[in-house]
């Protein structure tokens, strides 16, 4: 699965690319720093990810800003966007999922928490039916 993880945190980064490499399994992991740099990566076409992890709180275009531009793109509007976040916000929920999000995941402050949400997301998508853009 190509996932598309964009985080400005470096330590997120690290985080995330910890976590997958234990998976074992042959994921391909895209950095974006925030959402001008998503959205540079994805008019790749063969960079086009299966699913997209987003955080909201970035700076230059925030999450929820690329959100609505990816939505609004009759091609990348279906890849599955769950936000990986630290806004327990309900406002930021609530527009998230009008806008169309797959999910919402608050990341937790202890590591092997973090470690286990990711590993259920990762789960969960590598089993669904994904239309690729």
């Amino acid at each position: 699965m190509k996932i598309l993880f964009i985080e400005d945190d470096a330590i997120e980064t690290m985080k995330l690319n910890r976590t997958i490499s234990k998976l074992q399994v042959n994921h391909t992991i895209i950095q974006a720093n925030n959402g001008e740099d998503a959205l540079e990566i994805l008019k790749d076409t063969h960079k086009i990810p299966d699913i997209i992890l987003l955080d909201l709180n970035m700076p230059r275009m925030n999450g929820i800003e690329f959100l609505q531009i990816l939505k609004r793109n009759a091609t990348l509007k279906y890849l599955p966007t769950i936000i990986l976040t630290t806004s327990e916000n309900r406002a930021d929920l609530l527009e998230c999922y009008k806008i169309g999000i797959a999910g919402y995941v608050i990341k937790p402050l202890k590591y092997e928490d973090y470690e286990d949400k990711i590993q259920k997301v990762i789960a969960y998508w590598e089993i669904n039916e994904l239309v690729k853009a």
